[in-house]
Order: C-alpha cells, then structure tokens, then sequence
C-alpha cells in the first residue's frame, strides 16, 4: 500500500474516493464512519462532529459537519457511482469519552449522542455495519485502505497496544 495517496481529515471533512487512497484521521468524541463497496472496492469516510445542527440546516448544503449531513453527503457519492448505498459495508468508529468517566455533567453527552446517530442514521438505510469501536475515552487514530476496505485503529493513550486491523 506504499504506492496509496493518503488524505487526512479533520474534523468536518468528508471523502468519497476509489482507487489507491488511505483515509486517515484523529478522533476523539467525534465519530467516522467508513463505507466500503466490496465489489467496486471504492467508498468515503466522515468525520462528524455533531449528530445534527436542526432547522438552521434550511436551504444550505449538506455539511460533514454533522452526522445527518455526513449521510447526505454519502448518498450523494454513492449516487454518483450508480451504486445502491444497501451495497456498501459501514464501520464506526469514535465517540470517546474526553472528559473522564460519565464526561464533564455525567448524562448523555455529545460523544454518545454521536456514536447514536451513526448507528441510527445507518440502520435507517439499511447499511451492514462490520465493525464497531466506539465509546471508552481517549482519543483514537484511523485509517481506511479504499481499496482493500480494511480500517486500522490505535487508541492512542494505550502505547503498549498495537493497531487493529477490521
């Protein structure tokens, strides 16, 4: 995978590639989602800040910002491949807790609000979901071969730990 194109996101940034391109990036409450055409072997990757920014959205285009939008953005990119998104294999990944246990007020706060609207917005549209490592604390890195559809992941407060392939 030397020969790959690698592409950081940050936050809000969203990719929808094919061919040799590694999507990588930092997470901590935010959540990726990875969708991965097995046959077509091309697919995207958000990163997610938010599960939704409500009725400011009116008339304004679809922002990765937000994981509603994040899907929007999806749809788009499958429709432009003429691919059905029902094909597509997901991952999830993020949602981690930053604050410590229970987060700054102990409730529902954004990271698992985010790790829900991933799942909700996914199972919705009936997308298999392959793989999930969400929640816990810490930051955590990813990266996404498109061409393979394999996802590394390394929590990165755990140095004796290596990366998982899934």
């Amino acid at each position: 995978m030397s020969s790959a194109t690698e592409v950081v996101l940050r936050p809000g940034d969203f990719e929808f590639v094919e061919g040799p391109v590694r999507l990588r990036t930092l997470l901590g409450s935010c959540v990726a989602i990875t969708m991965w055409h097995p046959e077509h072997r091309h697919g995207g990757m958000c990163h997610y800040m938010l599960p939704t920014r409500g009725p400011a959205r009116a008339g304004l285009p679809p922002d990765g910002r937000y994981a509603d939008e994040a899907m929007d953005l999806f749809l788009e990119g499958v429709e432009r491949r003429w691919t059905r998104l029902e094909e597509y294999e997901a991952k999830v990944f993020g949602g981690g807790e930053q604050f410590g246990p229970g987060g700054c007020r102990g409730e529902l706060g954004v990271p698992a609000r985010n790790v829900d609207a991933a799942l909700r917005l996914l199972d919705e549209h009936n997308i298999a979901v392959q793989a999930c490592n969400v929640g816990g604390s810490g930051p955590r890195e990813i990266a996404f071969d498109v061409t393979t559809g394999v996802v590394w992941h390394r929590l990165v407060d755990d140095p004796d730990r290596d990366e998982v392939l899934v």
